[in-house]
């Protein structure tokens, strides 16, 4: 008896919403357009957010990264300094943290060695990086082709390199660059090297990933960290017209890879104090720590979540103002009917019911529709605006479980006054 009185009370409901098609849709379209905004505006700040995070990740959490920096010349300057300028992360740093820093699983230090690669009539602009082994899995970078740099090679100073994806793009851009012979370009001549990997393209917000130092890694060429040594050593020397400039930096980048989570912030913490102690007031380095990074940007997307949830959410509410002033004139419209189904028998609580679930209806309907527009929108918003949107499945659950729970919170009032109406009055109503 329940399930038929419900699914009579169900038809009911359809029945007047299909009298008053254009005045339902009307209504529906206002919770159509809240739930839209929602799905878009979690979408635009999720992909936001993700690349962040994605980033961060890429230069791996147990890392703590250390970067030298040019300090600032500041005031007249020798004609020495302004030759030659020596700065950075050195040897006597390396061997401080490798012997005094505990849960340190490994040290892998980088040196930027030269700036141009070519390959038959094609040159580049690039950076021809010296590393150890180690590096791709410390920051988590992955090959489109070939192989990465061996052990064997590193140890005996083998003329190898992997290429990063841009690089190959403009060096090889119709050849397979494998096993193909570069050129790279020095201050102190020309050297081959043989191509054995080419790395996949990084993209982070539309943006190549800036890795190691801060440089696009797609431009890099990497080569074993003892041919760095042996054929380039700590100097590097850059000349362009009158200008000359030599700087001896023993390691551009150092990545300090801790051996837990739990102790990232510890380690950092000593490696900090290590390079400070042996630094003093040259501000030559800086110290990065991923993890820390991470946990900023997650505070930072959960708000930018949270603040972009309300703005749509206002959106949403003013759909259900529609809903409720709708009812209310339909509630009006329908007093003699309510007051005949009330004189027939029919009970307060089946009267608001009837009520409820128009609103639902129109509410479900509504939010329905705005999933559709919602999710074309966050497909058209990159190729209109060039934006990235992420649309996560808790994003379109969300706003379709608000939209129907505003629609039952707008709806209550209506339904409320509806059940409450006097029958003998609301016979008597014209």
């Amino acid at each position: 008896m329940f399930s038929g009185l419900a699914f009579e009370t169900f038809r009911l409901g359809l029945k007047n919403l299909w009298l008053h098609r254009l005045r339902s849709l009307l209504t529906a379209l206002g919770m159509m357009f809240g739930v839209a905004a929602v799905v878009c505006m979690l979408s635009i700040t999720e992909a936001a957010g993700e690349k962040m995070l994605q980033l961060i990740q890429r230069l791996g959490t147990q890392n703590i990264i250390i970067t030298s920096e040019e300090p600032d010349k500041g005031g007249q300057v020798s004609q020495a300094e302004q030759g030659m300028r020596r700065y950075g992360v050195n040897y006597n740093d390396l061997a401080m943290i490798r012997a005094t820093v505990p849960h340190v699983a490994r040290v892998i230090a980088l040196r930027e060695v030269a700036f141009e690669a070519v390959y038959g009539d094609q040159k580049t602009t690039c950076i021809v990086v010296g590393t150890e082994a180690g590096y791709f899995d410390a920051v988590h970078l992955e090959l489109t082709d070939g192989r990465l740099i061996t052990p064997y090679e590193h140890a005996h100073s083998r003329e190898v390199c992997v290429i990063g994806d841009e690089t190959r793009r403009r060096l090889f851009p119709t050849t397979d660059p494998i096993g193909q012979v570069l050129a790279v370009h020095a201050a102190f001549g020309v050297k081959p090297y043989k191509v054995v990997g080419a790395l996949k393209r990084i993209e982070t917000a539309g943006t190549p990933t800036k890795g190691a130092g801060g440089r696009d890694v797609n431009y890099d060429v990497y080569i074993p960290m003892s041919n760095a040594d042996k054929v380039y050593g700590t100097m590097t020397v850059r000349q362009g017209g009158a200008q000359f400039e030599a700087k001896e930096v023993p390691f551009s980048d150092v990545y300090v890879e801790v051996d837990s989570l739990d102790h990232v912030k510890s380690v950092s913490e000593m490696v900090i104090r290590i390079m400070e102690h042996n630094h003093g007031d040259k501000e030559d380095f800086r110290v990065h720590v991923p993890l820390e990074q991470l946990r900023v940007a997650q505070e930072e997307k959960r708000d930018r979540q949270i603040l972009m949830g309300m703005i749509a959410f206002v959106s949403l509410l003013v759909g259900g103002i529609g809903i409720m002033n709708i009812m209310l004139a339909t509630v009006t419209d329908r007093t003699r009917e309510i007051g005949v189904r009330r004189a027939l028998g029919a009970k307060q609580r089946h009267i608001a019911v009837q009520f409820l679930v128009e609103t639902v209806v129109l509410a479900m309907g509504g939010g329905l529709l705005g999933l559709v527009v919602g999710w074309g929108g966050s497909r058209l918003i990159p190729a209109i605006f060039e934006w990235p949107t992420v649309l996560q499945p808790w994003t379109m659950a969300a706003s379709f479980g608000l939209s129907v729970l505003i629609g039952v919170f707008f709806g209550m009032y209506p339904a409320m006054s509806a059940a409450k109406l006097d029958p003998i009055e609301a016979l008597r109503y014209e």
